[in-house]
């Protein structure tokens, strides 16, 4: 297992979220990876990270979900998996007092790379279903809480995040679709 810190849109390297590549063992068979081992994630990140709840999501292509977070007490740290398919995962960063505020990471994750995506608290999170399908397995920190969830608008010109495919219309929750954008939740209660 090894670690990569990933750039933000302005080229710099964001402090928090990390591209976890496993070890893939390959042969004949077929392949073999570890796809969680708390020792060894907690030493790359050299924190001590404990998981409380586990969620999994199906999405058929086009599917946008995010951009999501919990404001405290039960902000959620994620390591997000695709198990089926690909994805487009991101990362915005709101944390006010942060060097990289409102900057966004992204990778492709997909069950061809088994590439993972940790996202600390104090980031918002969302992803783009880019194959016909996919199955996406969260790793959180904290436990779901309705009331201190939030979203930010996948396409907030102040955030301008680099949506592949050049996205123009993608399908969105109910809930997704009334998302303030990041200068409107700023300005009110709903922040961190």
């Amino acid at each position: 297992m090894e670690i990569k810190l990933l750039k933000n849109n302005s080229g710099r390297y964001i402090k928090g979220p990390s591209l976890i590549i496993p070890k893939t063992i390959k042969d004949s068979r077929g392949y073999f990876y570890e796809s969680w081992n708390s020792n060894k994630f907690n030493e790359l990140l050299g924190e001590s990270i404990i998981f409380l709840q586990d969620n999994l999501s199906f999405s058929y292509k086009g599917v946008l979900r995010g951009m999501h977070y919990q404001i405290p007490p039960f902000e959620q740290g994620k390591l997000i998996s695709c198990l089926e398919g690909e994805i487009y995962d991101v990362a915005v960063d709101i944390r006010i007092q942060s060097p990289t505020y409102g900057t966004w990471v992204g990778a492709f994750i997909s069950s061809d790379n088994h590439h993972q995506l940790w996202i600390p608290s104090g980031f918002a999170h969302g992803f783009l279903t880019l194959s016909k399908h996919a199955k996406v397995l969260y790793k959180v920190t904290n436990l779901w809480n309705k009331e201190s969830e939030r979203s930010i608008c996948w396409d907030d010109p102040t955030i301008s995040i680099n949506w592949p495919e050049n996205i123009k219309n993608p399908k969105l929750s109910s809930k997704d679709k009334q998302a303030l954008n990041l200068n409107q939740l700023k300005a009110s209660d709903l922040f961190l």
